[in-house]
């Protein structure tokens, strides 16, 4: 299996100021996607699917309808071997390389090879960091794994940099869904200085101006979710464009 199969990965590097939006299988409503889509920034260049649970066939049911509607790439943000479906585009092969939980770290990926050999679907490494984004996230609960302290920032560079050297293919700095407060961007700026693959940056951002300063500080790649569920992004946006 190569790693780039649909140019999903060579989307990413070097391209710089990317945006992708992450849609909740279980909080997503077939019925409205028309809608939501059109409400979604002109500039969105992805759309990631997944949760930390989600029930069984509703990923798959959700990247089915998007894909009826939408050309953007679709990456899966899985939560567990149980959410890949071929109907995406490319796969986020997730390691939580700032926990210590060997299900979260090597498991769930075993679990899953028996599927990927027999589906079209690009895989991509993955170093999944979980920092403190204020409050306990699903991630948090799920792995069962704590979330690494934003007052330590060397220990995040140095997990990031042990993703890389252990071959991962992007790192990605999660504050976790509906964090009170998004990656410090000293702590943006240090990895990306550190790291020599593309940094993914999602949880906590609200507005255009996180946006535009998580961009500023080194994300090559910005993810918003919860934002965008409760409509505070598009108001946010809205009110900034206005201006």
């Amino acid at each position: 299996m190569r790693l780039v199969k649909n140019g999903i990965f060579e989307s990413i590097v070097g391209q710089g100021q990317l945006l992708a939006v992450l849609i909740d299988p279980d909080k997503f409503e077939a019925d409205v996607v028309s809608s939501f889509l059109k409400k979604i920034p002109e500039f969105t260049t992805h759309l990631f699917v997944g949760g930390s649970t989600v029930e069984k066939g509703r990923t798959e049911a959700c990247i089915e309808r998007l894909k009826q509607e939408t050309s953007l790439p679709i990456i899966i943000f899985p939560g567990d071997h149980s959410q890949i479906t071929p109907l995406a585009d490319a796969l986020l092969f997730l390691s939580l390389i700032s926990g210590r939980n060997p299900e979260y770290l090597i498991e769930q990926q075993v679990q899953a090879v028996d599927s990927l050999q027999n589906m079209d679907l690009e895989v991509i490494p993955t170093g999944y960091i979980l920092v403190d984004g204020g409050r306990e996230c699903a991630v948090q609960r799920v792995s069962k794994t704590l979330p690494m302290s934003q007052e330590r920032p060397e220990e995040i560079v140095k997990t990031a940099l042990a993703g890389e050297f252990s071959g991962k293919k992007l790192i990605y700095l999660e504050a976790g869904s509906g964090a009170k407060k998004p990656v410090a961007l000293e702590i943006i700026k240090a990895v990306k200085n550190a790291i020599s693959i593309p940094l993914i940056v999602g949880g906590g951002i609200r507005s255009s101006q996180q946006l535009e300063a998580a961009y500023a500080a080194g994300a090559d790649m910005v993810v918003v979710g919860t934002a965008f569920e409760k409509g505070e992004f598009f108001t946010a946006t809205a009110a900034c464009s206005s201006n």
